[in-house]
């Protein structure tokens, strides 16, 4: 029975004893003090928005970002006139080497010039001779393509109206003592430019008396010589 209590004395020191060891070093950890956050709130619309109704007799204007990847170079303009963005590239070359052979051929002296038509009547001066008449060579010195001339002794046509060919032609008008006047005139321009004629003029023995020639004539202009018979 001794036994018995004693035991129970030696579990109740033992307890008493293991419960102030962890009584004094045992410290609890306080919970963090943080404020609870707080709640969301999402405002309510006061107003409905407005909802504008499209203008369906209007255009819409297609507006590319200024930094689209799909645009190259400036927006074209669309427009219902006939253009000529579907011509063949080979008229082109075509069209540049036709022009510079044409300035070659009229560089040359191998084809007439249309551009630049002489409209001005020219005087060709004056010759002094004793013949009794003189004799006209007259032809086309570049393209033959139907140049006509007509040719007049104080004011009497000579001849009628005479086409130009690459070979000479000719004609013969007398002269008046005193003062004759001798003028020749381009009567068309023929089909590829002004009237070109080379003419040369000789005296009754046959002596070169005066070679001229006018180059790319409008129709209707003059060349005048002043024929003095001495």
């Amino acid at each position: 029975m001794k036994q018995f209590w004693l035991v129970v004395m030696m579990c109740f020191a033992v307890s008493s004893y293991a419960q102030n060891e962890f009584s004094t070093k045992f410290k609890a950890i306080p919970p963090l003090k943080t404020a609870a956050a707080p709640k969301k709130t999402i405002p309510l619309a006061t107003d409905a928005p407005v909802i504008k109704a499209p203008n369906l007799f209007k255009k819409p204007d297609v507006v590319l970002p200024s930094s689209s990847k799909y645009q190259i170079g400036e927006a074209k303009q669309i427009s219902m006139e006939q253009t000529n963005d579907f011509v063949n590239p080979g008229d082109r070359i075509r069209d540049k080497m036709t022009k510079d052979l044409d300035k070659t051929l009229v560089r040359e002296g191998l084809k007439e010039d249309d551009r630049l038509l002489v409209k001005i009547d020219k005087n060709f001066g004056e010759i002094r001779t004793k013949s009794k008449y003189f004799t006209v060579y007259y032809r086309d010195y570049i393209y033959i393509d139907g140049d006509l001339i007509k040719a007049t002794i104080n004011n009497q046509m000579i001849g009628g109206v005479m086409q130009l060919y690459s070979s000479y032609g000719q004609f013969v008008f007398n002269l008046n003592e005193g003062i004759n006047t001798f003028e020749m005139e381009a009567y068309s321009k023929g089909t590829s430019g002004g009237n070109t004629c080379e003419f040369k003029i000789f005296d009754d023995k046959g002596v070169l008396v005066r070679s001229e020639l006018w180059d790319n004539w409008d129709k209707g202009v003059k060349g005048k010589f002043v024929i003095v018979k001495e």
